[in-house]
């Protein structure tokens, strides 16, 4: 018994002596000792780890006041530097010859393993986007365009229904279905029909619940995504009815692929657009990167992607328009070039010479954030130089697209919708552009034009707290863990 005592205490005093020389390690001879932060969040986990996890999601905003304090670089743990300065962005996130690999410690937070989004080597990363490069091009959405169009037709049906029935609609849920019934077409060669629904019920958005509320809790325990998968699926389906759901849809799809596969083109008869399962399971691949795992997490970071950030982008922007006419009536004047009446058609390159369009396109991806979420960066082999910092190789790096998008210093009144921030001289800046997916763009003109120029919306027990975000899961959610618009459409614009 004395002797497991004195076990115990000899245990305890090398536990003490350890962590007392590892915290003076981190704190004085780390090599990213030399960059500014707080002294706790270096020495310990459970920092971040009570602010996200505890707290839910509140850690990113913590941030900010660090960076009020110790300027636009912070170590904000003892392995991972983050940096609010739009000049250095490109540096974060280089690619091409750049090598950039995502930092493994992080991308256990999305829980999709094998999806391109949790790839951590540049090389690796690269050959997966690669095989959906041609998929998503311009090109090959511009093909598919007359099918967007359709559905933005669809929603506008049934919008015309709620102005008959003076009945609020939910706007968020609305664009949900509508981006839903769009990205699974492309992705699939077939809408789920999400529009067609009551209340634009959505399984493309439960899944993006169930990988948000999960997101802080993989990343803090990376064993959790695979004790999940050890799980019955009857539990399964309780704990994350969503992605469930999901898997169901795409496994019968995945097997009516594989069928069509065998059979032969009739004489004369054309081949069908390739949908992603398809592209994803070309025989030429490996087999590793055909697994029905792979199709599976593949196709849900590609559905929720398509979804969520369209579908948010649209929200934020109607809720904004909603609340102030000038804006809204001259869009409309603008429309009226090439939509005479409002149940005149035009095509996307129409549209897109429209200026004030464009900015307020540009204007909705700035408001609507995207992720949230700090994405660290890790360059393996290069020296990054930030001013006077050195930070060594294999040191993640992050930023995050909410600190850039309300950077005064390149948005004035960040807070306020401004359209014509986005309009200098004639001339449209460089700003988010680049980083614009084609179908997105193609669907936020679309949208905007045919929904603006035809209706009138008033919002419904709606106010500036159910689209301040406050909470980053991932995506940002309100205090209340979700972001809902509701409204009434009002009028129906006859000239």
């Amino acid at each position: 018994m004395q002797l497991s005592i004195s076990s115990l205490w000899a245990f305890l005093g090398l536990l003490t002596l350890y962590l007392v020389v590892r915290s003076i390690y981190r704190l004085y001879f780390d090599p990213l000792s030399h960059i500014p932060g707080p002294k706790l969040s270096i020495l310990t986990d459970l920092y971040e780890f009570y602010y996200d996890l505890v707290l839910g999601g509140r850690f990113l905003f913590h941030m900010e006041k660090w960076h009020e304090q110790y300027g636009p670089i912070v170590r904000i743990n003892y392995r991972e530097v983050h940096i609010i300065d739009p000049e250095f962005y490109d540096e974060i996130y280089a690619g091409g010859i750049r090598r950039r690999d995502k930092d493994p410690k992080f991308i256990t937070g999305f829980g999709l393993p094998t999806s391109m989004v949790a790839t951590v080597g540049h090389d690796h990363h690269r050959f997966r986007r690669n095989i959906l490069n041609n998929f998503f091009s311009r090109r090959s959405v511009q093909e598919l365009s007359p099918m967007i169009e359709l559905r933005v037709q669809q929603l506008v049906q049934r919008l015309e229904e709620f102005h008959h029935d003076q009945t609020p609609v939910c706007l968020d849920d609305a664009y949900a279905a509508l981006t839903s019934d769009i990205i699974t077409h492309y992705c699939y060669g077939r809408s789920w029909g999400y529009l067609e629904t009551k209340n634009f019920h959505s399984d493309v958005r439960e899944v993006l619940k169930d990988v948000t509320g999960f997101v802080h809790i993989n990343r803090c325990f990376p064993w959790f995504t695979g004790l999940m998968r050890m799980v019955p699926e009857r539990l399964m389906r309780f704990m994350q009815p969503g992605k469930r759901v999901m898997f169901d849809i795409q496994r019968a799809i995945y097997q009516h692929a594989l069928e069509e596969g065998t059979e032969p083109l009739t004489k004369g008869e054309k081949p069908q657009r390739a949908n992603m399962f398809e592209q994803l399971n070309d025989p030429s691949l490996p087999a590793e990167e055909r697994t029905l795992q792979r199709l599976q997490e593949e196709g849900i970071t590609l559905l929720s992607a398509g979804t969520e950030t369209t579908a948010r982008a649209l929200t934020v922007a109607t809720y904004h328009l909603a609340r102030d006419n000038e804006i809204v009536q001259k869009l409309r004047s603008e429309l009226k070039t090439v939509l005479p009446t409002p149940t005149s058609r035009a095509t996307w390159t129409e549209l897109e010479k429209l200026p004030y369009l464009t900015a307020v396109v540009h204007e909705a991806l700035r408001t609507a954030f995207g992720l949230v979420i700090r994405l660290p960066r890790v360059a393996p082999t290069e020296v990054l130089q930030y001013k006077d910092y050195t930070i060594p190789p294999g040191t993640p790096v992050s930023s995050s697209a909410y600190f850039i998008h309300r950077d005064p210093n390149i948005f004035p009144e960040p807070e306020k919708f401004k359209p014509e921030r986005w309009i200098r001289n004639g001339e449209f800046d460089r700003g988010l552009t680049r980083y614009i997916v084609s179908l997105a763009y193609l669907e936020l003109y679309m949208a905007f034009a045919y929904l603006l120029r035809r209706f009138d919306f008033d919002l419904h027990e709606t106010g500036p707290a159910n689209v301040r975000i406050t909470r980053n899961m991932g995506v940002g959610f309100t205090d209340n863990y979700d972001f809902k618009v509701s409204a009434k459409v009002v009028g129906m614009v006859q000239d």
